[in-house]
């Protein structure tokens, strides 16, 4: 039988005993460990959640600055981390996250904060307070999370290089010059983890939001399958695509914080609606690749572009794929970055159905209409007042608020357009599960992207990347760490991508090549003017 909510979260408290795991640090800085190696000091005395909480909302006001990482902090933080401390001094700790420091994108609402959205107009148009918690955010908190407040990410989670009107260009740790990108949108939550502010952070994901500051800032950056993570209480991007999930720098405590923010909930109508069971995510083994076979998927890896530094790392990732006992063979499913898009519009048409699209307009204006009825009183007043500056970004909604009111109310789950896009979803990934199984392929694997962290003034580099690809079909994927470059940056992030409800697989597979690899590195630690 599967687990309720409640049997979940005393599966994660029981998790919460378990011995100090073997990433073990140094007592000296605890936010440079693991979750297990923080809550192994707490039980042995070594520091209390109210002193690393301190410490990590002192480094935010540091470092957070330097790097334009933070978005705002809360002031509620060290009553939380106070609270935690009695918990465990009650021995009533509510599972692994419980006292752990967490952050949240600046498009979630957080209670007592604003909901900037990183956007200095949304800023200006809604400078209150929100009263309520989006729903991964109140999940935390039953956890017992400290919430320290909001990361810094490109306005309205739109592009990827980390640009915010409202607090600045996020900079990226790793780089001294300050000219290189961190990534985006989740450039601040990022960032964030890299340099010790927090043990993991939420992030949105639409082509790439979370998957690319974690390549740039050499960090875990997970997208999960679409839908299992319910999304209410977030500014809306593109429902049948956007999908949140975790940054961490490590596998592990990705999965902790996927674990308590995944599961249905009716609030979210294009949610998944099966039973969550999160307790594979509990029991990670070093040992899971061992006689699997992965699939090497070449098109995904653009070698004639690739720089040195990056085929190196590459061919580095895979050797220690196969050092860890996995088959590695390439694999050439039948839906490639090359033609996903084709895909989907050809099973329409055979379908006899309209043209899918994954950016139909009505169901964002609904996602809208569904975030602001859950803030305000008068959600089409707010929704008025705030639609300049947010079509400014989402433009294909109506050009003005009076277009676009008769879209409000109509639900997204059946948008025409959309429902197109999910059926033609469901028929390309059955075609690749079949793909999959007759190659007896566990999960596939590429590079992330396939450049590192470019100069600002350059702009994108005109090579395609599979971000998208994961996106239009809802894959679980998990972004890890593969090694550095000559400059010293981040060089390349592994891939690791199985099918829909596959997310603890992936997971799996991707902490037993972390615990092969150990390729994180923290960025260096600014020095400290003399006082």
């Amino acid at each position: 039988m599967t687990p309720t909510r409640r049997e979940v979260l005393a599966q994660l408290a029981a998790l919460a005993a378990l011995p100090r795991s073997a990433w073990a640090r140094s007592d000296a800085d605890p936010l440079e460990g693991t979750i297990a190696d923080y809550q192994a000091g707490r039980r042995r005395g070594a520091w209390t959640a109210a002193e690393v909480t301190a410490q990590a909302l002192e480094r935010c006001r540091t470092d957070g600055a330097r790097w334009r990482a933070i978005d705002a902090l809360a002031d509620t933080a060290l009553a939380e981390a106070r609270e935690a401390d009695a918990r465990l001094r009650a021995g009533r700790l509510r599972g692994p996250l419980d006292g752990v420091p967490v952050f949240a994108k600046a498009i979630y609402d957080v209670r007592g904060l604003p909901t900037t959205g990183s956007s200095a107009e949304w800023a200006r148009l809604f400078p209150d307070p929100v009263r309520r918690d989006a729903l991964e955010v109140a999940r935390l908190r039953a956890a017992g999370a400290i919430v320290l407040g909001k990361t810094a990410a490109d306005d309205f989670a739109y592009h990827g290089v980390g640009t915010s009107s409202h607090t600045g260009q996020v900079l990226n740790p790793h780089d001294p010059t300050g000219t290189r990108t961190p990534g985006g949108s989740s450039a601040g939550s990022a960032v964030a983890v890299a340099d010790g502010m927090a043990f993991a952070a939420l992030g949105t994901d639409d082509g790439g939001s979370n998957r690319i500051p974690a390549g740039f800032t050499g960090v875990v950056g997970m997208k999960p399958t679409f839908g299992l993570v319910p999304r209410t209480g977030v500014i809306p991007t593109w429902p049948y695509l956007d999908t949140h999930g975790p940054l961490a720098r490590h596998v592990a405590d990705a999965a902790l914080l996927l674990a308590v923010i995944a599961g249905a909930d009716a609030s979210d109508p294009l949610a998944r609606t099966g039973a969550w069971d999160a307790r594979p995510l509990l029991a990670l083994r070093d040992d899971t690749l061992a006689g699997v076979r992965l699939g090497l998927v070449d098109a995904h890896v653009p070698r004639a572009q690739m720089t040195p530094d990056a085929l190196a790392v590459w061919g580095r990732a895979v050797a220690d794929l196969r050092a860890a006992g996995a088959t590695v063979e390439s694999f050439a499913p039948p839906v490639t970055l090359q033609n996903y898009r084709d895909a989907f519009a050809a099973a329409a048409e055979r379908r006899g159905d309209v043209a899918p699209d994954s950016r139909s307009p009505a169901p964002t204006a609904n996602a809208l209409y569904r975030y602001f009825q859950g803030r305000t009183d008068d959600p089409r007043a707010a929704i008025r007042r705030g639609y300049d500056a947010y079509r400014s970004f989402y433009d294909v909604l109506p050009a003005t608020y009076e277009a676009c009111e008769p879209l409000l109310e109509q639900p997204m789950e059946r948008d025409p357009a959309g429902q197109s896009f999910a059926r033609s979803r469901a028929e390309v990934v059955a075609r690749l599960a079949d793909a999959m199984r007759a190659a007896g392929v566990v999960a596939m694997i590429y590079p992330t992207m396939p450049f590192e962290a470019f100069r600002l003034a350059d702009g994108w580099p005109d090579v395609r990347t599979p971000l998208g690809y994961g996106n239009w079909l809802g894959l679980p994927e998990v972004s890890v760490p593969a090694g550095f470059g000559a400059d010293g940056l981040p060089a390349l992030n592994l891939s690791v991508v199985g099918l829909p409800g596959e997310d603890a697989r992936v997971l799996a597979l991707a902490h037993a090549y972390e615990r092969q690899s150990r390729r994180f590195r923290p960025p260096p630690r600014p020095k400290q003017a003399a006082g």
